[in-house]
């Protein structure tokens, strides 16, 4: 307070100063005419500056009217380099720790470079607050900064260590002093960050040039200081998961009570034999842009990525039947002895996602990228509106899986990235299903009564989904029957009636808003459905399929998209995923929150979505790994609730959440990453089990199938139990959005 003080008495002297000179060179000037018409002399009129809103209006001169206008810092520029200042004192203070309490060469060399770096960068701070007038903060000299700067003001800056946390890193030693050390730098690196983006808000910020490249610089600096870190808290980690060997075929490998039964290869067609790794190349760079030190990130973002896409996505299974699809369209595989699949026939189809369920003959799959076309083909659609392009479900006849045929489609006015077989064939002989679209809305010139965000326009495509008919008899008359509006609000009947976007609060996930659901996973026989909806997680009434009604809403300050949704075999809990960072993005390392990119778990009471715990695969993982929370489904033992869950790079997770409140990972596969340099989007898409057997769809390098062993968790009389699994309603069917209960023999 007493800095702040000074600082307005200090504007106030600078004003009455500037306001005595105004007055002099006013009366001297007295009597002077200027040749110009356009020229008035300085008393025939005056320079005003209000003051706030009751305070007297002053008079300024010419030259300090013009400053203001073209001042080259704003008020955001000095608060953020006072903060700062104190911010950088508080790293070196923890940096000279290092010294005693580690013999870590790699700490104490990170240690020292963060030193010279911030010393040198609170010199520029320094003098650049002073060239302007501005006040330095100096809280941190002396007494302060040997107690770390505990004025509350301070520990409120972004990534600052509190006096106990700085107390506990002072009295570590060795391991425990590392790991510490590594996990408060890189939290005081990412709130510098955080620093950066709250000055970023501000109109006129960094105007000046030196001060907008050092910004630029921090930016870039603390944010390959933070992968160094990761990657050093990383090679500190006991988990056998951490620090494994990159590669495409050859990457290391680590597995824990399951056994790798096969792996196979992507079919030919479904790959670029030129690139398997889908690699992207180099794009020409100004010369000072190539000797500039980048993140693995930043380094990623700047490569041309392919424009076709081959990446396996979602799976479903029929009998003997596996269908795994894909950007580029799906194959499908007969599931033969010890369940290994063999691949009977590949179908090019583009569309993006790819998503596909089965219903007897029919398969279902979602198709949302903007360049599909109606028949197939591979040479893209123009920006413009065309009759020829398609998204929304298209219909396959797959009676001959060696030859399967387009006999339908439906366009939608959001494409499909996911759709739910709610139920059918019915006694109508037709089949129910919802749609989730998640892209932006069409423009009607293109198809029909696709309206996007007008306000206070109810026929908006937003905020809903879409209920589809197909005829088994004649799925060419496939058509979309109803288009609920699930999110309005109950009272008002406002459309956008649930989370309406932003964050929940410091330190809290910038969340989507609410305008679409990602998955809906529907549980027929107990009439109720889950929702991941962007900004909520939702239970459903489905009673009345077509009329689904919401039941419970909830929000979870820790979730940026609410991605997936699983039930257990009651139905009477239910597990959402969060897919932080939309699957591109590493999401796992070693600083990442545990309750970021993950797993909540809920028990359902009276219709209600009671909170229980977060779980998120623990292993941490490098920069080069895209990794988070995705697909899974039960693994059916009696008594017990068994997950099985893809995390992309991450690799394959079991989590065990028989108590709710404190899910276990009980068995894991991984393979290093991709590429040891950059991050290229790989990892396991979905992992599911299907008699007997785990099937999962890696992302870059093809399908996997996987057995459980028997372990301390999983007995063998478990594992038999699985195997025995069978479905208590229809045939033997598994679809990635629709749970069907599944039971054991008489006596288990």
């Amino acid at each position: 307070m007493r800095y702040i003080q000074i600082f307005f008495l200090t504007i106030f002297l600078l004003s009455n100063c500037s306001l005595n000179s105004t007055q002099k060179r006013v009366t001297e000037s007295k009597n002077v005419s200027s040749d110009s018409e356009s020229s008035l002399s300085i008393d025939e009129y005056s320079i005003i500056q209000p003051g706030l809103p009751g305070q007297e209006s002053k008079r300024i001169d010419a030259l300090m009217a013009t400053n203001i206008a073209g001042a080259s810092f704003v008020k955001a520029d000095v608060d953020f380099l006072q903060g700062m200042i104190v911010h950088h004192r508080q790293a070196i203070l923890m940096s000279e720790f290092a010294e005693n309490r580690t013999n870590n060469k790699s700490i104490l060399d990170l240690a020292d470079r963060i030193e010279s770096s911030q010393d040198d960068e609170i010199d520029f701070m320094e003098n650049w607050l002073l060239d302007r007038g501005q006040l330095i903060e100096s809280s941190m000299s002396g007494h302060m900064a040997e107690k770390g700067d505990h004025s509350e003001q301070h520990l409120n800056m972004a990534g600052m260590a509190s006096p106990s946390e700085l107390k506990e890193l002072e009295e570590s030693e060795s391991t425990s002093f590392d790991k510490l050390f590594l996990k408060l730098m890189i939290n005081h690196h990412d709130g510098a960050l955080e620093m950066v983006k709250t000055l970023k808000k501000f109109p006129g910020n960094s105007y000046d040039p030196n001060l907008d490249e050092f910004v630029s610089e921090l930016i870039n600096d603390q944010a390959i200081e933070i992968e160094r870190m990761n990657a050093i808290l990383v090679s500190l980690s006991e988990d056998p998961r951490s620090n494994l060997k990159a590669g495409l075929f050859d990457a290391e490998e680590s597995i824990l009570n399951m056994k790798l039964v096969k792996s196979l290869k992507k079919p030919a067609g479904f790959f670029d034999p030129n690139n398997p790794k889908g690699k992207g190349i180099e794009k020409k760079q100004a010369k000072e842009e190539e000797s500039k030190e980048k993140t693995t990130e930043a380094k990623s973002r700047s490569l041309r990525w392919p424009i076709l896409s081959f990446a396996n996505t979602d799976m479903a299974f029929r009998d003997n039947i596996l269908i795994a699809g894909s950007y580029h369209g799906f194959n499908i595989y007969e599931i033969q002895k010890q369940g290994i699949p063999e691949l009977i026939s590949s179908v090019v189809c583009p569309g993006g996602q790819g998503d596909v369920s089965i219903v007897g003959d029919i398969l279902i799959m979602s198709v949302e990228q903007t360049r599909s076309r109606l028949d197939c083909g591979l040479d893209g659609i123009s920006k413009e509106a065309s009759p020829d392009r398609f998204r929304g479900l298209r219909i396959f006849d797959i009676s001959n899986i060696r030859k399967p045929k387009q006999v339908g489609v439906v366009q939608t006015c959001r494409g499909s990235h996911t759709h739910s077989v709610v139920s059918g064939p019915e006694s109508d002989g037709k089949i129910i299903v919802y749609n989730s679209g998640t892209a932006s809305v069409r423009d009607e010139e293109e198809l029909e009564s696709c309206i996007g965000n007008i306000p206070g326009d109810k026929r908006t495509a937003l905020f809903r989904i879409d209920v589809i008919e197909i005829p088994i008899s004649d799925p060419s008359k496939a058509r979309i029957v109803k288009s609920p509006a699930v999110f309005a609000d109950e009272k008002t009947g406002a459309l956008g009636g649930l989370w309406e976007g932003g964050d929940h609060g410091d330190n809290t996930q910038q969340t989507r808003r609410t305008d679409q659901c990602h998955d809906i996973t529907v549980f027929p026989t107990r009439k109720i459905a889950a929702g991941a909806c962007s900004g909520n997680g939702i239970l459903f009434d489905i009673s009345d399929p077509y009329n689904p009604e919401r039941i419970d809403v909830v929000t979870d300050v820790g979730f940026a998209y609410w991605h997936s949704a699983t039930f257990n075999n009651d139905g009477t809990k239910v597990v959402f995923t969060d897919e932080w960072g939309g699957g591109g993005r590493a999401r796992c390392r070693a600083w990442d929150p545990l309750d970021w990119g993950a797993n909540a778990i809920y028990d359902i009471v009276d219709n209600k979505l009671i909170f229980k715990s977060h779980y998120k695969m623990p292993a941490p993982q490098l920069e080069t790994e895209n990794c988070v929370a995705h697909n899974g489904s039960l693994i059916p033992i009696p008594g017990r609730d068994i997950f099985v869950q893809a995390w992309y790079q991450g690799g394959i997770s079991i989590m065990d959440f028989t108590d709710s409140s404190n899910p276990i990972e009980i068995a894991y596969f991984d393979r290093g990453p991709i590429d040891d340099e950059i991050l290229i989007t790989g990892g396991y898409w979905s992992a599911y089990y299907y008699d007997g057997f785990i099937y999962g769809t890696e992302m870059t390098r093809g399908l996997d199938v996987f057995e459980l062993t028997a372990s301390d968790y999983l007995s063998e009389n478990d594992l038999k139990l699985a195997k025995e699994a069978y479905p208590l309603v229809g045939p033997n069917v598994f679809n990635p959005q629709q749970q069907i209960p599944l039971g054991w023999s008489a006596g288990n």
